[in-house]
């Protein structure tokens, strides 16, 4: 796969991480883990993608965060799925470390990524009718909405903006008690 075609086809995120001293059979169970819901990880030079970020229309802060042995996480379907299967991968094995994030053209540092993974999924946000029909479960307003569209599930605001200067946003409660 080319790097243009990573960036700029149906990709919804890109999150960019560190896989220094993960050993190769990790890395194989992590790609298994991604594809599972649609993700893929890839291994690219650092200034190849680079180039291709800027030709693409990425944030050109994200230049400054490729560096070291990067990975590079994308996909068009689960952004939260993806984030938590990175989250709990990382807390499993103690990495890949994260690096930065891009979605919807917003740069994402570590805290927001973590943010998106500790959102519940969106089945226990939105339960389908398909759900309700196999549990059996009577016609109800939960059981008939429509299916949410992506749009409706992202934040108004790009998520950093969410997260600045909010008090019940505790990685920013920690850097205020440390300053």
């Amino acid at each position: 796969m080319l790097i243009d075609d990573l960036l700029k086809g149906q990709r919804l995120f890109l999150f960019v991480v560190d896989y220094t001293g993960l050993k190769v059979d990790k890395f194989a169970e992590l790609r298994k883990r991604l594809s599972g819901i649609g993700a893929e990880i890839h291994v690219f030079k650092n200034n190849l993608v680079k180039k291709a970020a800027e030709k693409a229309g990425y944030p050109g802060e994200l230049g400054d965060h490729l560096t070291g042995q990067s990975a590079f996480v994308t996909g068009a379907k689960d952004v939260f799925g993806t984030a938590k299967i990175l989250k709990n991968f990382q807390a499993e094995f103690e990495k890949p470390v994260m690096k930065v994030g891009v979605l919807d053209g917003n740069l994402l540092d570590t805290a927001a990524i973590k943010v998106l993974a500790d959102l519940p999924s969106r089945e226990v946000l939105y339960p389908s009718s398909s759900v309700c029909s196999r549990l059996r479960l009577p016609p109800s307003p939960a059981c008939s909405r429509p299916r949410p569209t992506r749009k409706a599930l992202l934040p108004k605001k790009p998520l950093r903006l969410l997260l600045r200067n909010n008090p019940h946003n505790p990685f920013d409660q920690m850097a205020r008690h440390t300053a």
